[in-house]
């Protein structure tokens, strides 16, 4: 089994005032290099999924994929499937670039949950709330997502739980902290404060 990682960094960041959110700062430390520390040791392979000039994401030293058809993150998982594919994955573990403090066991998670599942996905969860950014997606669904977005089906939810979606629950509802404005950032910064303690 060769599971690849993908990171969502796709968004416009309108609530940040448009500012790409990778870049932004955590403890003097950029979201994108601490989201490649956390999710890089559990998985075979990365990439990031972004849009724009992959040049403003070239300190990383990683795939940058764009989307063939922008509609949101379901067509960043489709990209890392495409790009994984052909590379022998079995499945691709997506995350957000702007929620840092993710489990650092999420992709053993994932994988335990969806044993049980028809189609081999799972979601994250936490305080009886879904994380459809983090997720294990298997490259079989390739195909069927790639119709999906066409028909312009583009909710990660309804996607994953079109194929029956294992839950992978995880205790901590602060791992999941997601950073959408400026206050969120500063509550990201008394987390890492606190966890420094």
């Amino acid at each position: 089994m060769r599971i690849f990682g993908v990171i969502l960094a796709g968004g416009a960041g309108r609530r940040m005032g448009g500012a790409d959110k990778s870049a932004l700062l955590l403890g003097a430390q950029p979201l994108l290099a601490r989201v490649i520390d956390r999710i890089g040791p559990q998985v075979d392979r990365l990439a990031v999924s972004a849009n724009g000039d992959p040049a403003r994401l070239a300190a990383c030293r990683l795939s940058v994929l764009p989307d063939a058809l922008p509609q949101g993150p379901l067509s960043g998982v489709l990209a890392a499937l495409d790009w994984a594919a052909p590379q022998g994955a079995t499945a691709v573990v997506s995350v957000a670039v702007d929620t840092p403090f993710f489990p650092g066991d999420l992709v053993p998670q994932l994988l335990l949950a969806a044993e049980g599942a028809p189609f081999g996905a799972a979601v994250a969860e936490s305080g009886g709330r879904a994380h459809p950014t983090f997720a294990l997606w298997p490259v079989a669904l390739r195909e069927d997502l790639r119709a999906a977005l066409a028909r312009g089906e583009a909710k990660v939810m309804a996607f994953a739980q079109r194929h029956q979606a294992a839950l992978a629950r995880f205790g901590d509802d602060q791992a999941f902290l997601n950073i959408n404005t400026a206050q969120d950032l500063a509550a990201a910064e008394a987390l890492l404060c606190g966890a420094a303690r």
